[in-house]
């Protein structure tokens, strides 16, 4: 393991230990009070996911489905309608935590918010399809028919019923294709296109839910609910998926001002545009970027801050994955740019502990650097370590070594291949001479720990904190594909 960086030759002006100790309980106090908030609002996001769930079910209750609980049929019926109700909260719910609402960003982070989004898709159709064999079941049951006679006259209610099938289908489909699996053998943009569907499925299917039954008549407060849910999920959506972006965009009017390349298949972006502080942009988070060229205009791509913004310039670093990094790589001087962001809470603000331990890999580099730029580090607050292959992955590690020598933080590289048939995220060198990562941040236990590079190196060093005793808040990743 190398030393990238030194010491400064003029050190910062000498403080005394009892300033120091005082400057930082109180930081530790502060970054404590901000972590017990984002609990609360996590917990509160929780119960209020919950009790959209259960006020629905609840208010269908309170209104005709109890009375329906008399027969057979009745209670098949109205278990159908139950689930109905609780899977179309779970899409609506699914919307909202899709919308990049500001104050589930600062909560949670868009990451966690997505991932939620992503485990709700299945229950939520399993509700719904449930919901359809139910319904048929239960009328077929009711009326003395079987179940193909009973979905047959289904189709005879009119076209808000066809539509109600319609948007089963479309919510099937983009289930299916968001499963791993099968979504590897779509192109991101087709993909992409496919699971805006469920947008259209929710909003067709909202006629026969109005109409079919009586079960949302007017009048009822239940109706008053549940147009109240489609007009935030669908509200939320409109105003911070498109409103808010677009008025950023035209407001900071971005350009691409040069490309630099930086390595064999890493860039660097600049773009030039106005009054850019007012993103109010933080060291580590990411935005979602569109530039508006004949080749790219089509793929919104989430990239990183490589450097703070200041008022009129901005920086990203870029490695090419594809072939939509590619063409980016190639964009013209001039270039229109389009912004979605700042989001993430992969910030020096989301720290709990007193110390800052940070490991990066690859092109996971770039919020790196930008975080420990934004930071206000202590001398000897901060240990980075840099890992890389080899000497040819060192992106921007000289500007990190330089913030490290301007704060006093100490900063390491960690060079060499990982071992074949070891799951770890070090070098076999580094292995073989008994490096741990408790020996690697001295400070460790007293530290919240920044994790950014490949998906399954990231998970070996998570692994290791967790096996180390780090608690689970203080344990900070950004997951990037290489």
């Amino acid at each position: 393991m190398t030393n990238t960086t030194q010491r400064p030759r003029t050190p910062n002006r000498k403080r005394s230990s009892t300033q120091t100790n005082r400057e930082t309980l109180v930081a530790t106090r502060e970054r404590a009070r901000n972590y017990r908030s984002r609990a609360r609002s996590a917990d509160l996001m929780g119960i209020l996911c919950w009790v959209s769930v259960a006020v629905s079910i609840a208010l269908y209750l309170a209104y005709s489905g109890a009375s329906q609980f008399t027969d057979p049929g009745g209670m098949v019926t109205a278990v159908g309608i139950v689930t109905g109700l609780a899977g179309t909260d779970l899409i609506l719910l699914m919307l909202v935590l899709a919308a990049r609402i500001p104050w589930i960003d600062h909560t949670v982070g868009q990451d966690r918010a997505i991932a939620l989004h992503r485990r709700l898709g299945k229950p939520a159709l399993y509700l719904i399809l449930a919901h359809a064999v139910l319904l048929t079941i239960g009328y077929s049951i009711s009326d003395g028919t079987n179940v193909i006679a009973e979905t047959i006259s289904f189709f005879g209610l009119g076209s808000d019923m066809i539509l109600g099938y319609v948007g089963l289908g479309l919510l099937v489909l983009v289930v299916i294709t968001s499963v791993i699996t099968v979504r590897r053998h779509f192109a991101y943009e087709a993909w992409h296109l496919i699971h805006l569907l469920s947008y259209v499925a929710v909003l067709v299917a909202l006629p026969h839910q109005l109409s079919i039954g009586g079960v949302l008549a007017d009048g009822t407060l239940q109706r008053v609910y549940w147009i109240a849910l489609y007009v935030a999920a669908f509200g939320s959506i409109l105003v911070f998926r498109f409103a808010v972006p677009l008025v950023r965009t035209f407001r900071h009017r971005l350009r691409v001002e040069h490309i630099e390349t930086i390595a064999p298949g890493v860039f660097s972006i600049r773009l030039h545009g106005s009054d850019l502080r007012r993103l109010g942009a933080e060291g580590g988070q990411y935005a979602i970027w569109r530039f508006w060229s004949w080749r790219t205009w089509w793929h919104a791509h989430p990239i990183s801050f490589s450097a703070m913004p200041t008022d009129r310039t901005i920086r990203l670093t870029v490695r090419e994955l594809g072939r939509g990094t590619t063409r980016i790589s190639r964009l013209r001087a001039g270039t229109f740019v389009s912004i979605e962001g700042p989001y993430g809470i992969f910030v020096d603000q989301a720290r709990t502990a007193p110390y800052l331990s940070v490991i990066a890999a690859g092109i996971g580099v770039t919020p790196i650097r930008a975080m420990l730029e934004h930071a206000h580090l202590r001398p000897g607050e901060a240990t980075i370590l840099l890992r890389g292959t080899d000497q040819s992955e060192a992106y921007l590690w000289h500007e990190i070594g330089q913030i490290a020598q301007n704060t006093s933080a100490s900063a390491f590289s960690m060079l060499g291949p990982r071992p074949r048939h070891v799951s770890t995220w070090m070098s076999a060198h580094a292995l073989e001479h008994g490096i741990t990562l408790e020996s690697t941040f001295p400070h460790l236990h007293d530290s919240d720990l920044f994790i950014c590079g490949p998906t399954a190196w990231a998970d070996e060093v998570v692994a290791d904190a967790r096996d180390a005793g780090l608690p689970e808040h203080r344990i900070h990743i950004e997951r990037f594909d290489s």
